[in-house]
């Protein structure tokens, strides 16, 4: 067998916003090529250094988005067909790639490794775009948690070691390899940028195992995530990091530059407003920290305005 071909077409009921749907999950998607990622999807173990390179490409032929990457001999494809139907195609150019003799009669379990690597794909792809939970399990994971007659405690969003520990969840590899104590850990540990100790791991494991997040592996130490958890990692980390972080820093690059007049329009009204109701040396007092003198953290309307009149700060502390 020289080349073996193995596609799946998933047809839209509604392909008027295909287009769109697609262009969404190809951003989210981007990384797909990486090694680490690549190895997930067709199930091969990472080997450092390789003489065969990763690549990835995203492109697009006249009006048509398309998205392939490659592991040694063999490739996989995504686009949008026709505008209506998402459709992948494994193509399989060396058996060998995946574990599979050549010889012809290995053709069906050549298929079904390569129907794997389809649906790994769309397993990894549907974690970043179902990531919705409802407001009972959000609500849930934010209190002090009872199971098993064992008490645990939150997982809060905005909490910096709850945040680490979504970040960690949320690589697609743990999806499928499952996770330990130490390959977790050194995932947090990058994401605080600082030291992360066994005994902290151990705690967090088990806040996320009494939430329902994660499961142990029977007669194993290693760890799978549950749908819950994929859904939590995901939705805590894309809301941090593609809905509040821009939003934050709103009045700067890489802010789009409608986002930024707006906000150099709303900061200007404001302004206008609190001194012709001459409450801003007022604001701008009550606003200080007593012990230091300066403005409290986390102003979130303007400060002096252009009349020299001080603005108003909502302090958060």
């Amino acid at each position: 067998m020289r080349q073996v071909e193995v596609s799946r077409t998933l047809v839209f009921d509604d392909p008027r916003r295909a287009r769109s749907f697609f262009e969404a999950l190809v951003t989210d998607n981007v990384g797909i090529g990486r090694p680490e990622q690549v190895a997930m999807v067709f199930a091969r173990p990472l080997r450092r250094p390789t003489k065969h390179p990763y690549r990835e490409r995203v492109f697009s032929p006249g009006t048509e988005v398309k998205m392939d990457f490659s592991y040694k001999h063999s490739r996989v494809k995504q686009y949008l067909k026709e505008g209506r139907a998402l459709r992948i195609e494994t193509v399989i150019n060396k058996p060998a790639d995946i574990g599979i003799l050549a010889r012809l009669e290995h053709l069906p379990a050549l298929v079904d490794k390569a129907r794997q690597v389809n649906d790994r794909l769309l397993m990894i792809e549907r974690a970043g775009q179902g990531c919705a939970i409802g407001s009972a399990l959000f609500e849930r994971i934010h209190q002090p948690y009872i199971r098993e007659g064992q008490r645990t405690g939150a997982l809060r969003f905005g909490d910096q070691r709850a945040m680490a520990l979504a970040g960690a969840l949320c690589l697609a590899v743990h999806a499928v390899t499952g996770f330990t104590n130490k390959s977790l850990r050194g995932r947090v540990a990058g994401l605080l940028g600082r030291d992360y100790s066994t005994s902290q791991m151990s705690y967090d494991l088990r806040r996320l195992r009494l939430h329902g997040l994660i499961e142990r592996v029977e007669g194993t130490n290693s760890y799978m995530l549950t749908p819950e958890g994929i859904r939590v990692g995901v939705l805590y980390t894309k809301l941090q990091g593609r809905l509040l972080r821009p939003l934050l820093d709103a009045h700067q690059p890489p802010a789009p530059v409608e986002l930024r007049r707006a906000m150099a329009t709303i900061e200007h009204v404001l302004s206008d407003y609190i001194s012709n109701a001459r409450l801003g040396a007022v604001a701008w007092n009550l606003s200080q920290n007593p012990e230091t003198g300066r403005p409290r953290k986390s102003s979130l309307l303007p400060g002096p305005s252009r009349r020299g009149d001080p603005g108003i700060l909502i302090s958060a502390t």
